[in-house]
């Protein structure tokens, strides 16, 4: 007993310095803020680079026995919290409340930023196109069912944002239901394809009916005698739903990759990804021709995704994930290349990989 009231004694103490050390980060931070307005009016204080730098550096620390996930979470939420003395900032998401964009959101800038929820995609764009917000966070890509088009269709559109950051975020679906009769299943499109051999297996008779999102989901199905929604727990705890049956994806490591939208240019951290759009003439060996030059210079391309580039019939624009910066040379070597057989490029943005693991 004496043991253990010494342990708690050195706990007390150690949580008097750690709460000491933050108040003291604290400070500095508003310090920063202070220094910033000084040299500029509308100072950006939400680094990118610097968060990947600090996250970084926890990781190399780290020698357990908490989970790198858990350290850089607690770090996170240290980052979040003293941003927001420097200056709140406002992030728009595929709402409503309860979203997998809103866990992303929360699970990259921390819980201490302010939240506007967006009825679809689009939305969220225009929300950071017209100052609305300063940063959106969207779902891309899909391990199970790969691009969300959406998604990619408005980067087409867009001029003016770039790509600030990624996010990875494991995905497990809840099947939520009041009703003991299931006549109607609502998820998002892509929720209802990862999920479409336990749907075949399990409520085969059922309408399934494609909504903007899952929390949209699950606010009909709260709503309505016989549905039922596919979504996250939060949306169950939200929307008073019963969860019928947890982890209904049919691929276990299911995994969606958001983006953080905004308009600033990101400066290189040494481990960063490169998002091109890119179009060429429809010529035999054209896709080989903007391919060549990142195999020449030594640059490894992570994805490539094609869809119609909404201008001409048949004609498409190809989205292409590269490692590293549009600061290296190799890379602005390959992008000189690139510019002599595509009929169009943009840099959608370099910015700091995602660097943990789900």
């Amino acid at each position: 007993m004496l043991d253990l009231q010494k342990i708690r004694s050195k706990i007390d103490n150690l949580d008097e310095q750690i709460q000491a050390l933050i108040t003291e980060r604290a400070h500095l931070a508003k310090k920063v803020a202070a220094a910033k307005y000084a040299e500029e009016a509308n100072p950006i204080f939400y680094r990118p680079e610097r968060e990947a730098e600090v996250l970084t550096k926890v990781i190399a620390r780290n020698k357990g026995p908490l989970s790198d996930d858990t350290l850089t979470a607690l770090f996170q939420q240290i980052m979040s919290s003293c941003l927001a003395l420097q200056k709140p900032l406002l992030i728009a998401y595929l709402g409503p409340e309860g979203t997998y964009s809103q866990a992303a959101v929360e699970k990259h800038f921390g819980s201490k930023v302010e939240t506007v929820a967006q009825a679809t995609i689009d939305d969220v764009f225009r929300a950071v196109e017209t100052g609305t917000a300063q940063y959106g966070v969207v779902p891309i890509e899909n391990s199970t069912e790969g691009a969300v088009n959406q998604s990619l269709d408005n980067f087409i559109r867009s001029t003016s944002l770039k790509i600030c950051g990624e996010i990875e975020l494991a995905i497990h679906h809840c099947f939520l239901s009041n009703s003991s009769e299931v006549k109607r299943i609502y998820a998002h499109k892509q929720s209802l394809a990862q999920c479409r051999n336990w749907l075949a297996k399990n409520f085969a008779s059922a309408e399934c009916i494609a909504v903007n999102s899952n929390a949209e989901a699950a606010r009909l199905a709260a709503n309505e005698r016989g549905a039922a929604a596919i979504a996250g727990k939060s949306a169950a705890d939200i929307y008073q739903l019963q969860v019928v049956a947890s982890s209904i994806e049919d691929i276990s490591n299911n995994t969606t990759r958001f983006v953080v939208l905004g308009q600033q240019e990101v400066p290189a951290t040494g481990n960063d990804k490169t998002s091109l759009l890119i179009s060429t003439d429809n010529k035999p060996g054209a896709l080989y021709s903007l391919l060549q030059p990142f195999a020449d210079n030594n640059v490894s391309m992570t994805r490539i995704e094609s869809r119609p580039s909404q201008q001409g019939l048949w004609e498409y624009m190809f989205f292409i994930d590269i490692e590293g910066h549009i600061e290296d040379q190799l890379v602005l070597k390959s992008i000189e290349h690139l510019k002599a057989d595509a009929s169009f490029l943009m840099v959608l943005g370099s910015y700091p990989r995602y660097i943990l693991k789900n």
